[in-house]
């Protein structure tokens, strides 16, 4: 992993379970989550925000990939590493350690929030009974919802902080360009977890209302067919020459982009960690830059 050697690079901030007291938290219930996105992977993108939670961070869980992506910042932490579609048994550890006192960082790549780990989170809190409270609140600040029955925390509610980062489709969109610049929506074609159907009737509405589409999962061994039937459901609603970006591991090691069409989609360079971005009606193509206008040009004088 490449580090920043930038000697003026300003110092993150403290997280808030450390700032509150400026010493460990101990006891039963007073340890807290933080849910930190890394962003591409390499330290440069992730924000200062991270790399403190990461720095103050007792415990440190995740993917055992996203570990290793990180590994010079969590040297000497104690980790709890899984493997793919382990993400209960990841988030489940993470809150239970958190619960028994310990600042934990549970780690996604991207943006934990976008197709990450923060929404289970909260998921497995709600059907457990764990009250959860912002980390920046009160100590004394109660829930504002107990609906959901006692809290396993023996009362003490747990402290979470989801810190945002550049999520996939940021990274590919830089590297194609500006094909974001206008309204757009984010779908994956995984359906391990959302049935087919659901899926399809969502490209269909998205390519219906002229999104500019960024797909995720789009392609992978067990289902090499489905970004070709998403392009054929695209097809029916926009032109085979609408512009298309791919981009493999958008600012990782490893990196390659790609300009095409729908018509001439290249579906088998498509991988698991391909981004794809479909562009809408005004989308263009110019020295091999992909942009999707604000519509400034409609409005103002340029010249």
């Amino acid at each position: 992993m490449r580090s920043s050697s930038n000697p003026e690079r300003r110092k993150p901030e403290a997280s808030h379970f450390e700032a509150e007291s400026g010493q460990r938290d101990g006891g039963r219930g007073r340890g807290g989550l933080s849910l930190v996105s890394l962003g591409p992977g390499f330290v440069e993108h992730m924000t200062p925000r991270a790399l403190a939670a990461l720095a103050d961070a007792e415990v440190v869980v995740g993917y055992r990939t996203y570990l290793d992506l990180v590994s010079e910042l969590i040297q000497g932490k104690r980790t709890v590493a899984s493997g793919m579609r382990k993400e209960v048994a990841r988030c489940r550890a993470a809150i239970d350690e958190a619960l028994s006192g310990s600042r934990v960082a549970l780690i996604s790549s991207g943006d934990a929030g976008i197709y990450g780990m923060a929404g289970l989170v909260f998921d497995i809190c709600r059907e457990r009974g764990v009250a959860v409270i912002p980390a920046s609140a009160d100590n004394d600040r109660e829930p504002e919802d107990r609906s959901s029955g006692p809290a396993e925390s023996d009362g003490v509610p747990l402290r979470v902080e989801v810190i945002p980062g550049v999520a996939a489709f940021n990274a590919a969109a830089a590297r194609l360009g500006a094909p974001l610049m206008h309204d757009f929506a984010a779908v994956s074609l995984s359906d391990h977890l959302t049935p087919w159907p659901v899926i399809a009737g969502r490209l269909e509405a998205a390519a219906q209302a002229d999104f500019v589409l960024a797909i995720y999962n789009p392609r992978s061994g067990s289902r090499p067919h489905r970004l070709s039937e998403a392009r054929d459901i695209l097809l029916r609603h926009r032109p085979a020459e609408t512009p298309v970006g791919l981009v493999q591991r958008a600012m990782r090691d490893g990196e390659a982009r790609r300009l095409a069409t729908l018509g001439t989609l290249p579906v088998e360079w498509v991988d698991m960690q391909t981004v794809v971005l479909v562009g809408n009606s005004r989308t263009y193509v110019w020295n091999d830059w992909m942009v999707t206008p604000r519509g400034y040009l409609d409005k103002y004088d340029v010249e």
